[in-house]
């Protein structure tokens, strides 16, 4: 099923889904959105404790350096932990944790809240103030959300550096932040095998200055390097009485922060320039995020949420550690890889916990499609009731196999649009929308999203053109961090006033927004502009392909001819028969205009270890040209 035929179907909401969904009037929320913006994101606001109450909701006068909630004081860590431990969730479970080897931990609020204030107490201990900078390079486990609320909670500014990232990257980002304290584990489990992140922060400190102090967990039991006066076991100092006040209660004070102080920096992946520090603040990104998450996911008491994303990047910032947090969620996490010891993995966890709620992205869902039905069959998956997909465009045909196969045609898709840079969903259906496979259907109430031409007109409907959002939200990105110049000229330079995504889209009769990729994944082939997205969506609508990724390269003629990778599903063998009806499917499903110039099947695709595909890498190796930064390329 391609894009095309998407467009036709629409799955309405059942009547259960109807009746029950906190939010079944998403018009009447976007209208009085419309009608006064700032009493909207006001009224949500209402729902956090604040120490000091804001003066201004939005102040635009130094646009588009906005301010949110100006000159009201939170901290994001007391609406997490401190105000549910004073509420009947004392004792209810926050997180589930589940170790690739097996290993089971779960944490209270109270547990969590007792763990966090002992760290945050030993970080300043260590000299840690508000406003310092702690990289954090972690495998996916509970030490790593414990760190990054630890940080939060004294008012440091911590980076999160996704756990397996080079040598170069990270030296990178600890350089750019200016860190003096790094947070990391002696290895992490993935895929049965142990990745060595302390090897690798050593390797990068070998050049950083300014680290001072490195806190090292024990997961994998390993033989490591430990530094005399500078690396420390974290369980050591968990143990000392610096960890507790001096009664020996395990409490820290939580710093008053300003709404708009600095909350954390998350920088890009980097797959299309330098790696840049995003800056999002501790008032405004608590409001939209909470709110995104409940409305969207409905999150209920009961409910049991798994997003399956790493806390490296910004979902899970926002979807496993701060949103579920701040709405008093029980949130599971899981160690290891989807498929690991077998490809059943994702849906006995399901099973296992009864997971309600169920976030992941179309990556894995097309790598776990190319095993088949049976796998998920094995498994009672009637827990489930909302699924959800981010990172990139889905395409049509996995969106159907994962509400048919893993959702069993009950659970509505909440297919989320949205960014590092924007902290929150933008483009999203609600429950209670009805939806058509492969669309993130509409803007969230509050957001103004629309599709413009090059000249900063909106296009006609279903033309493609450049996906803007026209006005501020509470979540959005402040800055990138030490280079203000570069956050107007990269966002809000091409077209004047207007935040511009850096991605494609289309809008259909009905207001859907379909979102083809990054501006420079689109390519045009004879003055015709194709986005990579459909054309690898055509491609994986065969039966004989699992994963496929499109680029353009120069073309005497046309000016660019489509190239295509493709990875074939099991029990499909590669032939030049098999390459022609290939290319002929794309031709039959998107017009002789799109079909591949050259097709070559191959085991696997460069991607990011978010699981983007590098596109800008198979161009170089095509072209024969330098391949660039690859700090950021999946092994």
């Amino acid at each position: 099923m391609t894009n095309e035929q998407g467009l036709r179907e629409i799955i309405s909401p059942s009547p259960e889904v109807l009746e029950s969904a906190i939010i079944n009037n998403r018009a009447v929320l976007a209208n009085m959105a419309d009608q006064d913006l700032e009493r909207f994101w006001e009224e949500q606001a209402k729902e956090f404790v604040w120490f000091e109450p804001w003066k201004k909701v939005l102040d635009e006068s130094q646009k588009p350096f906005y301010k949110w909630f100006v000159g009201g004081s939170t901290n994001i860590v007391y609406n997490c932990l401190d105000r549910h431990v004073l509420s009947w969730r004392r004792n209810k479970l926050a997180l589930i944790w589940e170790g690739e080897n097996g290993d089971q931990r779960t944490f209270s609020f109270h547990a969590l809240n007792r763990e966090v204030c002992m760290f945050a107490n030993v970080l300043r201990s260590m000299g840690v103030r508000k406003g310092d900078r702690v990289t954090i390079y972690m495998g996916r486990i509970p030490e790593l959300p414990i760190a990054m609320l630890a940080c939060a909670k004294i008012g440091a500014v911590h980076s999160v550096v996704y756990g397996g990232f080079s040598v170069e990257a990270l030296h990178g980002r600890i350089e750019d932040s200016q860190s003096n304290v790094v947070i990391t584990c002696d290895g992490s489990f993935m895929n049965g095998k142990v990745v060595e992140l302390k090897k690798i922060v050593d390797e990068a400190l070998k050049r950083c200055a300014t680290v001072e102090h490195v806190i090292v967990v024990k997961r994998t039991g390993q033989p490591v390097t430990m530094e005399a006066g500078r690396d420390y076991w974290y369980s050591d100092l968990m143990g000392l009485p610096v960890a507790r006040t001096a009664n020996g209660a395990s409490r820290c004070e939580t710093e008053e922060m300003d709404s708009e102080d600095p909350l954390f920096l998350l920088y890009t992946s980097g797959t299309t320039g330098k790696p840049k520090a995003i800056l999002h603040t501790h008032g405004g990104y608590m409001v939209g995020v909470a709110t995104t998450l409940k409305w969207v996911f409905d999150l209920k008491e009961e409910d049991r949420y798994w997003c399956s994303a790493d806390p490296g990047w910004i979902t899970g910032h926002s979807y496993i550690v701060y949103g579920p947090l701040l709405l008093g969620a029980t949130s599971f996490m899981y160690e290891g890889a989807p498929s690991y010891p077998y490809p059943n993995r994702w849906w006995s966890l399901i099973e296992k916990f009864g997971i309600n709620v169920f976030y992941t992205a179309p990556t894995a869902i097309r790598g776990l499609m190319r095993f088949g039905e049976a796998w998920p069959n094995r498994h009672d998956l009637s827990s489930l009731r909302l699924l959800g997909t981010v990172g990139e465009p889905i395409n049509p045909e996995a969106w159907r196999w994962y509400y048919d196969v893993i959702g069993k045609g009950r659970c509505p898709i909440m297919d989320t649009w949205w960014q590092t840079e924007t902290g929150m969903f933008m483009i999203t259906p609600m429950p209670e929308t009805p939806l058509k496979p492969g669309s993130a259907t509409k803007p969230f109430p509050g957001v103004e999203a629309d599709v413009y031409d090059e000249n900063g007109n909106p296009v006609e409907t279903g033309e493609e053109g450049y996906l803007v959002l026209k006005r501020p939200w509470p979540a959005m990105l402040r800055t990138i961090y030490k280079d203000p110049d570069r956050y107007v000229s990269q966002y809000w330079k091409r077209f004047p006033g207007v935040y511009f995504t850096g991605d494609s889209a289309r809008k259909d009769k009905d207001g859907y927004f379909w979102i083809i990729g990054r501006v420079d994944d689109v390519i045009k082939v004879s003055g015709y502009r194709l986005g990579t997205a459909e054309i690898e969506s055509a491609l994986v609508s065969h039966p004989a392909v699992a994963e496929a990724a499109a680029i353009g390269l120069p073309h005497e003629i046309k000016g660019n001819a489509i190239h295509a990778y493709v990875i074939l599903r099991a029990g499909y063998e590669p032939s030049e028969a098999l390459i022609e009806e290939l290319r002929n499917h794309v031709g039959h499903e998107m017009g002789p205009i799109a079909k591949p110039e050259k097709i070559t099947i191959v085991p696997q695709l460069p991607k990011t270890r978010s699981g983007k595909i590098m596109r800008r890498v198979l161009k170089a190796r095509a072209q024969g040209l330098p391949e660039g930064d690859l700090s950021t390329l999946e092994e």
